[in-house]
């Protein structure tokens, strides 16, 4: 066989076929001192490594369960996009995910990100990354790695997605699961910061089909702000109130609204009845129930419509619980109340 003429073969490198090895390697650099604001006891090993170490703090409890979770923050990844506008979307990303850890009770304790785009942009990706970082310190977890990947051909120029995973401890005994819930309990509602990361395909349509500008100002912002304002992260308020408070379960209200999620903690005998007037409608739910010409119900099962976490408790201890919510600096409301199913009844009425 005839030897291969090298010499007249053009020398082609990975950044030739669009991945830029040097670039990720600055990026890792610049978010260092991110990670490092997150750092709590239990990092041993954190960006850098083939994996991250953590020492499960075990004399805290006798029986410690990890909790998992992973989540992505949707199609407002899009509109973060058309904006410009990269600082908060990784805050979301953190909330989607640590969020429903709480949920079950569970602290978090750290978290990994996956950022994939076609070609990295050293500016937008630390932008995403530093939100990341706040949303982290937010809910007290180490962001302790993550993955960046450049992928020619999979995304179009200048997109990118993200994925975060957490994982939490809860001692046993402490699970929260939704069994001690009742007939009589009550539905305490915590306020969300907007829209959080939910119904943005329906959004982002109602934007196309009104031909909306996102510049266009609203309440004190612009319409693009109010709809990129970050998803609330609820873990360091509810995890104080577990402390003080016996909670029958909790509900992270995502997509599907208050008639999904609700019943995902809720026993078969139980039925929610919720009074839709007993917390104030966040303007942006009303815009966007006005230039889309939704249903109610339709509204109910797609936004969280101003409620972003429910805490089912005992009727004796709503205003404990109101109380320690607001001194948290959330804003709560007693929204409804835990009924006896009725045969063929709803899990959940909103009236």
């Amino acid at each position: 066989m005839d030897s291969i003429n090298r010499s007249s073969k053009p020398s082609l490198s990975y950044k030739d076929a669009g991945v830029d090895i040097d670039a990720g390697d600055e990026l890792v650099n610049k978010i260092k001192p991110f990670a490092a604001n997150t750092l709590r006891p239990g990092v041993l090993a954190g960006l850098g490594g083939f994996g991250s170490l953590f020492e499960l703090p075990v004399g805290r409890y006798r029986q410690p369960v990890l909790v998992s979770g992973t989540d992505g923050v949707g199609t407002k990844i899009k509109l973060a996009m058309t904006m410009g506008t990269h600082d908060t979307i990784g805050i979301d990303l953190v909330a989607m995910c640590v969020n429903d850890l709480i949920v079950q009770g569970a602290e978090p304790l750290f978290f990994l990100d996956y950022y994939a785009t076609s070609k990295l942009d050293i500016h937008v990706a630390t932008n995403v990354i530093e939100g990341i970082s706040l949303g982290c310190q937010q809910a007290g977890a180490a962001l302790v790695g993550g993955e960046t990947a450049e992928m020619p051909g999979i995304y179009q120029l200048d997109e990118y997605d993200l994925a975060g995973f957490a994982v939490g401890i809860v001692e046993k005994d402490n699970i929260i699961d939704g069994t001690k819930v009742k007939p009589g309990d009550a539905l305490i509602g915590i306020a969300s910061s907007g829209a959080h990361s939910n119904g943005f395909s329906l959004i982002r349509k109602i934007i196309d089909v009104t031909n909306t500008d996102l510049s266009t100002p609203f309440t004190d912002r612009t319409l693009g702000d109010v709809l990129l304002e970050p998803t609330r992260i609820y873990v360091k308020p509810v995890l104080s109130l577990l402390q003080s408070v016996d909670v029958h379960a909790l509900s992270h209200i995502t997509g599907g609204g208050l008639v999904e999620n609700l019943p995902r903690v809720m026993p078969n005998n139980c039925q929610a009845i919720i009074n839709r007037n007993t917390w104030p409608r966040t303007k942006i739910f009303e815009w966007i129930q006005q230039n889309g010409n939704i249903p109610d119900e339709e509204m109910y099962r797609t936004f969280n419509c101003g409620i972003g976490m429910v805490v089912i408790v005992n009727a004796t201890d709503i205003d404990a619980t109101i109380a320690h919510l607001t001194a948290e600096g959330e804003s709560a409301h007693h929204i409804g109340d835990i009924q006896a199913a009725e045969p063929d009844a709803t899990a959940v009425t909103i009236n």
